[in-house]
């Protein structure tokens, strides 16, 4: 089976079905590779306004997660003069400050765009008290390579 752009998959048991969790055990890489790390990003827009916060509502993680995952995708794009994206992601680590109300719809937006276990980085996914700004439900940091 043929690497994917962020490497190799291992999964633990393959013939495992898919499930609503969408991430291989592991990830390798070859040597001849730029690596990328990714601070931990939020879901701040260019005019400074934070996506999925709206006045006197709860903050909507679909809008937050989907707004930092392209954040991301942009970022790794630009790091590597446009020779990488999203889909170079090996490693993320997800914190979110409510797990039981954010979980799944954070993960059912990660899902939109990582398809399938084989290509979706490793992950983990960790409750926090709280992020920097109290608008901010959930942050993602990375890592991600470039072949060369």
């Amino acid at each position: 089976m043929p690497a994917a752009t962020n490497g190799q998959a291992f999964l633990l048991n393959p013939n495992a079905p898919e499930g609503p969790t969408r991430f291989p055990q592991a990830r390798s890489i070859s040597a001849n590779s730029r690596t990328i790390y990714i601070s931990g990003i939020a879901s701040i827009l260019p005019d400074g306004t934070v996506a999925g916060n709206e006045e006197g509502q709860v903050p909507d993680v679909r809008k937050q997660t989907m707004t930092i995952l392209n954040t991301i995708d942009d970022i790794i794009k630009g790091a590597s003069d446009g020779e990488g994206g999203i889909h170079n992601l090996i490693d993320a680590v997800v914190y979110l400050t409510e797990m039981e109300r954010d979980y799944s719809g954070m993960n059912e937006e990660w899902n939109k765009v990582f398809a399938s276990r084989m290509v979706a980085p490793a992950r983990a996914t960790i409750g926090v008290k709280d992020l920097p700004d109290p608008r901010f439900v959930v942050e993602i940091k990375g890592v991600a390579v470039i072949s060369e």
